[in-house]
């Protein structure tokens, strides 16, 4: 990884591309340290162990302690993305023309899930902030009016807009995918103040005698994160190689090659995706918290879409699942692969061109899924079982998901380096 980042810095238009996304990033880190004025972050401290809290965290880099003006991060879009997504799915029949349209049609949904996001980010805006309101005992907005609510999701949503408009240069003009590289940016933030607490709570003010049981526990800690390390990575990388046979050969073609999908085929969009879509009606919940707060359907939804409890870990670890098999297929999509093969003269050996290998790709594919999700659903779901049953801190409980989305987005970001410099070379010779 460094020599790769040492070579790719001898390269102009790459090294150009790498100071491009530090600045974007440093941007987005500026703006989660601006609070909205108006409000009384601090109080936010007395709530500091909600669930919501904690997830909310995650995809907007801390900046939600702070009620920053970026405080909703790119939750908003990220679960706008998955309504358009699932809209393709043969539901809006619009949706799903644009969705063949090439990139006049990508543009299109690009466009729609802008809107989407827009409204979003206005709903949640005003909902999160009002729920932080009742919840800090009426406390946080210092002139609790409806303008004022009104005025501050416009804020609000005005800096969800920005961060998704940061996010789509980075994809750009940048390195890796954008909306994932500000959400990695915010999670590296947040590792020294989680190291900070682990200190506190095991290693400050503790007697003597207790010393060798916190260094064990260091030493434990240390050596689980270099396992799940080191399995995640070979995870998130290993593939299964379909062969290819070439029917028609052409000059400097090889006459056979093979397909890569990997076991994993999502990566970590499933984990995003599914912390999302567990914030949006984590949100709508806190609004609702001052007039049904004692009631029983409350207290069920809560229970529900709290990650930290039992019914919440095993809907968050469902999320994932339903969302690796859904994403693989539209990252994959066996039907569009099927009539490329067969377009460009090569099939699979043993396997019916067409009709069958689509129907070959799609069990490959739903059998692959079915470890990747697995994989992901487990390393998503073992912290957050250690923090009920040990009452570790809450950032604990999200620190295999945060794992996953700092792995998976650091090798999908050094394959897009690979492939630039791969690219430099073969132009290069050509030249």
């Amino acid at each position: 990884m460094l020599k790769l980042l040492k070579d790719a810095f001898k390269v102009k238009d790459i090294r150009s591309r790498i100071l491009f996304t530090v600045f974007i990033l440093f941007i987005f880190r500026v703006g989660t340290h601006i609070t909205i004025p108006g409000v009384n972050a601090a109080s936010l401290q007395s709530i500091a162990d909600l669930p919501f809290l904690n997830m909310l965290n995650l995809v907007s880099g801390s900046s939600i302690q702070r009620f920053s003006i970026f405080a909703m991060g790119v939750s908003p879009y990220i679960t706008a993305s998955i309504i358009v997504q699932l809209l393709q799915m043969d539901i809006v029949p619009k949706f799903v023309e644009w969705s063949k349209q090439g990139e006049v049609g990508r543009r299109k949904l690009n466009q729609a899930t802008r809107y989407i996001t827009l409204v979003l980010a206005f709903a949640q805006s005003v909902t999160i902030t009002a729920g932080f309101n009742y919840f800090t005992q009426l406390g946080f907005v210092k002139n609790p009016t409806v303008t004022t609510f009104i005025l501050i999701g416009f804020i609000l949503t005005t800096g969800t807009m920005f961060v998704t408009w940061l996010g789509e240069q980075i994809t750009e003009k940048g390195i890796g995918n954008g909306v994932s590289m500000i959400i990695f940016a915010g999670i590296i933030a947040q590792m020294p103040g989680s190291i900070k607490e682990i200190v506190e709570d095991y290693f400050i003010n503790i007697e003597s005698s207790q010393l060798w049981k916190s260094a064990l526990f260091a030493l434990a800690l240390i050596l689980i994160v270099l396992i799940v390390v080191t399995f995640v990575t070979y995870v998130q990388q290993a593939e299964r190689k379909i062969p290819i046979q070439y029917t028609k050969r052409m000059t400097g073609a090889p006459t056979s090659s093979y397909l890569p999908l990997k076991v994993n085929a999502a990566g970590v969009i499933p984990v995003i995706f599914a912390s999302s879509f567990l914030t949006t009606p984590s949100a709508i919940i806190q609004a609702l918290a001052s007039s049904h707060s004692d009631e029983q359907w409350y207290q069920v939804v809560t229970t529900l879409f709290s990650y930290n409890t039992v019914p919440g870990a095993a809907l968050y670890t469902v999320l994932i699942v339903g969302f690796t098999f859904f994403y693989a297929f539209v990252q994959v999509n066996p039907e569009k692969l099927a009539e490329n093969l067969q377009k460009q003269g090569s099939y699979i050996p043993s396997i019916r061109p067409g009709r069958g290998t689509e129907e070959y790709v799609s069990g490959l594919l739903m059998r692959l899924s079915t470890v990747g999700s697995l994989f992901l659903g487990v390393v998503a779901l073992l912290p957050i079982i250690a923090q009920m049953i040990w009452q570790l801190p809450g950032s604990i409980g999200l620190g295999g998901t945060s794992l996953l989305i700092v792995i998976g987005v650091a090798l999908e970001s050094a394959k897009q380096l690979e492939g630039l410099m791969l690219k430099r070379k073969y132009t290069g010779f050509i030249n």
